[in-house]
């Protein structure tokens, strides 16, 4: 049985059915509207790119005791932990802690060594763990955590810790209890 409609199409003889036309044009704005959205849409590679980036000017900026450019690294609610157990700064306390040596134009440099990066499904946080060379304190470890915003990342959470081989960990244990215990 021929199918039936009801009503037969309209015709223009430039441009062939309106019924075509329209249908054409309506999915050239819809592929257009998806397609303009996939382009502001961070890629997992673009974003841990931007974290990278952002992770490396926090340090780079420690390192040149720029201050402005360091703490503007830091969400308003960012959390530093230290590497002593006493170190956990909001980002109010850990600015009042840097701000005097960054005056003086001392710095600390800690240099990437390895960096692994982690990008939420919805591309607004990610996540790290990195491998640190220093001078005074050798490999260390930092964890963190960042989020997203219209300006770009920024650090809510890092954590700074010494990175302590198995083999002399207990050693090490029996230095901070002597230590602590010669504090008392």
């Amino acid at each position: 049985t021929p199918r039936r409609r009801c009503a037969p199409p309209l015709r223009d003889a430039r441009a062939g059915t309106v019924g075509t036309v329209v249908e054409t044009m309506i999915l050239v704005v819809l592929v257009s509207i998806g397609l303009g959205g996939c382009a502001s849409a961070p890629t997992a590679i673009s974003a841990g790119a931007s974290v990278e980036q952002t992770l490396d000017d926090f340090h780079d900026a420690a390192a040149q005791a720029d201050g402005p450019r360091y703490f503007g690294h830091l969400a308003p609610d960012a959390v530093f932990i230290g590497t002593d157990a006493t170190e956990r700064w909001t980002r109010a306390d850990f600015v009042d802690f840097c701000t005097p040596y960054f005056d003086r134009g001392q710095g600390w440099t800690y240099v990437p060594i390895r960096r692994h990066v982690q990008i939420s499904t919805d591309g607004d946080i990610a996540w790290f763990d990195e491998l640190l060379k220093n001078d005074k304190y050798g490999v260390c470890r930092g964890v963190g955590l960042l989020r997203r915003t219209t300006t770009g990342w920024e650090v809510v959470q890092y954590g700074l810790s010494f990175a302590v081989p198995n083999d002399v960990a207990g050693d090490v244990v029996q230095v901070i209890e002597s230590y602590e215990s010669s504090r008392r």
